[in-house]
């Protein structure tokens, strides 16, 4: 495992990280910005697309924020990953650094907004989102 820089990119304010880990798409990337500025979605999210993060693992990212100061820890980050590039749906992988780290779930833009609000304020667990995710591990809202 290839050790990442410690501490993780932190978010603005009352935003949630968003780590580009693949770079094999351009447009893409391009992409998925564009669907979450028309969801709305971009107002909480800090995008950051850094290839010193290339094809991080979750293990990897997990051990870069339990090493950072207390102050710079994290406690999710959403990953625009290779399942992200390549999905129509251009699906997020949220990852859980505190509670339960490495505990993960898939986002559509369109859930971004809620549930990027929610941790960032605290007013959710990841587990409460992660606990309502579907089959496939996606976490498509409370009303689905």
């Amino acid at each position: 495992m290839t050790a990442l820089p410690s501490p993780l990119p932190a978010p603005g304010d009352l935003t949630s990280l968003v780590l580009r880990t693949d770079f094999s798409d351009d447009a893409a990337w391009d992409e998925l910005r564009a669907v979450m500025r028309s969801e709305g979605a971009h107002r909480s999210a800090t995008y950051v697309s850094d290839p010193q993060y290339a094809e991080a693992t979750i293990p990897a990212l997990v051990a870069a924020d339990a090493a950072a100061s207390d102050d710079d820890k994290l406690t999710y980050v959403f990953l625009a990953d290779a399942v992200t590039m390549g999905d129509d749906e251009r699906l997020l992988l949220a990852v859980d650094l505190e509670e339960e780290p490495g505990r993960s779930f898939r986002v559509p833009p369109r859930s971004f907004t809620d549930v990027s609000a929610n941790l960032a304020i605290g007013n959710m667990d990841f587990a409460d989102f992660a606990a309502e995710t579907d089959d496939s591990g996606t976490f498509r809202g409370f009303d689905e």
